[in-house]
């Protein structure tokens, strides 16, 4: 990790106190062009998170606000017919940017939450039978209210699985719960917060963090994980998606570590985070209950020197 990484992730802690582990998850989904979902109860800084982000890279910001009236041609835009011309021009919708916020996704309906799934994977959309490609630097941040909650709807299982992360923000701590109190919303603090990272520093760390080395006994490891979340009556097992992802995370994490390898420290620290929310469950449970059957896989399963 550059100084310059360090300098990001400081001045993140600034604006969201008690939000280490995050604001390392969330650089590594921005300089993999990946996908984040934030799930906790209203007013504990996941926009907050997300506005940082925007300001401190400088990339094209684009929030969309989800409601139950919200349609697919709201998000991915319009063919309008243009009588000079003759002919239909394309209207793009809010999802061709760079960092997009789609807030509160849960209270969108099932067939607009849909609307972003080629988005999230193939990073393209279609419309009216021509497709359009998004941005080179495309990444979905979402957050959501806790299940239950009035007015949302679940997301499917296909979706969950197109988000690298998925975390909660948490409590602060009483000192920093008195900081905040002290010195008021650091929200409108963000606006005035210049780029700290330009496109170059992102594409250039996307570009270090895939010359991570891995073993074959990391590899091993990796797939045991995978292979002991499946069978399972109470829940479904990982996809292959997700151990690549499983992957993938674990060099970013390394990365961030000043490592040019990955050990088996970096996949327990993300695992929790990759996994939890793809281990579908009939029951509903909340974050933190999800990331804590993942931890008791981890304590299972071990880690084998060959």
């Amino acid at each position: 990790m550059t100084k310059l990484a360090e300098k990001f992730l400081t001045a993140g802690e600034t604006f969201l106190p008690g939000n280490k582990v995050q604001l390392r998850l969330s650089l590594v989904a921005l300089l993999m062009n990946r996908n984040v979902l934030i799930e906790d109860v209203p007013g504990m800084g996941k926009t907050t998170l997300v506005k940082f982000l925007a300001k401190a890279t400088g990339l094209d910001f684009r929030r969309i606000q989800f409601t139950s009236d919200l349609l697919p041609s709201d998000i991915l835009g319009v063919s309008i017919f243009q009588k000079e011309t003759e002919r239909f021009i394309f209207k793009p919708g809010p999802i061709f940017g760079e960092l997009i916020l789609a807030d509160e996704l849960n209270r969108g309906s099932p067939k607009t939450q849909s609307a972003l799934l080629q988005a999230m994977e193939e990073k393209i959309v279609t419309v009216d039978g021509l497709t359009y490609e998004l941005p080179t630097r495309f990444c979905l941040f979402a957050t959501q209210n806790p299940r239950g909650q009035f007015g949302t709807y679940p997301l499917p299982e296909s979706q969950l699985d197109r988000f690298l992360f998925k975390v909660s923000m948490g409590h602060l701590s009483k000192q920093e719960e008195h900081d905040l109190l002290a010195s008021g919303s650091r929200l409108g603090k963000i606006e005035e917060l210049q780029a700290l990272l330009s496109r170059d520093d992102l594409k250039n760390w996307q570009s270090d963090i895939s010359k991570v080395t891995t073993t074959t006994m990391l590899l091993n490891y990796i797939t045991d994980l995978l292979h002991s979340t499946r069978n399972k009556d109470d829940y479904f097992g990982l996809s292959p998606r997700a151990g690549l992802d499983l992957l993938d995370a674990a060099r970013g994490w390394a990365w961030l570590s000043n490592r040019d390898y990955v050990i088996p420290d970096d996949v327990q620290n993300v695992f929790p985070f990759v996994a939890a929310h793809r281990m579908f469950s009939h029951h509903s449970l909340s974050v933190n209950q999800e990331q804590s059957r993942a931890i008791e896989i981890l304590k299972r399963v071990p880690f084998v020197k060959e």
